[in-house]
């Protein structure tokens, strides 16, 4: 796989797929930047990270000849395998908030952003941005946000992180092409933030309500439980977790 290295950039995520868009990228491609300046993160939001000691980077992924469910197991292929890392790493309490926030003692360390790339109505690759909050230990009016460094007290070596995230990203991409989806499903559920305890949440219409999360389903929707024992499913633009 190639790992390419940059200075500044606006977003490594563009730039891949401005790459990908121009030439063939080899599977697995990773761009890496030392600093961002349009870093985005989930719905339009920006991802802040001070250079050289966070991760920011994205991974092109060949999904051409998968079989692919759906979409969203891309999401949980990529959960998974930073999940994977950190454990490796030995960082505590970790949990994924719906749909992909990384979390640890509650607070989050690593943002998802997976950009997919259509050709012919078909899912043909997706680039996965990453940002990892490492040796960072001071985050200004984000009072949720955390690192490696402040969970663990240890310094950490960037690249060796990168290749042990891209080592579990083949792992889990493998069994997604063996169609492994109820592995994949059960292991993603069993790391949800909040599982089975009573939530607090906002719809669009800035409504407040509680419910208790079960689930994800086959598209990625979040199943909940309400009042009166009714399952209702939300997607991403629809619910907002309070905690």
């Amino acid at each position: 796989m190639l790992i390419v290295k940059l200075n500044a950039i606006d977003s490594t995520n563009s730039y891949l797929r401005k790459l990908s868009a121009e030439e063939i990228v080899e599977d697995y491609t990773t761009i890496i930047a030392e600093k961002q300046t349009q870093g985005r993160g989930q719905m339009g939001t920006v991802w802040d990270s001070q250079p050289s000691k966070n991760l920011t980077f994205s991974v092109f992924k060949d999904v051409s000849r998968t079989q692919l469910e759906d979409p969203f197991y891309i999401s949980i292929v990529t959960s998974l395998a930073l999940l994977k890392t950190l454990q490796f790493f030995s960082i505590s309490r970790l949990s994924v908030k719906w749909p992909n926030d990384i979390l640890s003692e509650d607070k989050k360390i690593c943002g998802i952003l997976i950009e997919n790339v259509i050709k012919q109505n078909k899912i043909n690759a997706s680039i996965i941005g990453i940002g990892l909050n490492v040796n960072q230990t001071k985050f200004e009016n984000l009072p949720k946000a955390s690192s490696l460094k402040i969970i663990s007290g240890k310094v950490f070596n960037l690249d060796e992180i990168v290749h042990v995230i891209l080592k579990n990203l083949e792992f889990y991409f493998d069994l997604m092409e063996k169609e492994q989806y109820d592995i994949l499903k059960s292991e993603y559920e069993a790391y949800l933030f909040r599982k089975n305890k009573p939530s607090t949440f906002k719809d669009e219409e800035g409504l407040v309500f509680s419910g208790f999360i079960k689930g994800v389903s086959e598209s990625g929707n979040l199943q909940v439980l309400l009042e009166d024992d009714i399952m209702e499913e939300f997607d991403l633009k629809t619910i907002t977790l309070l905690y």
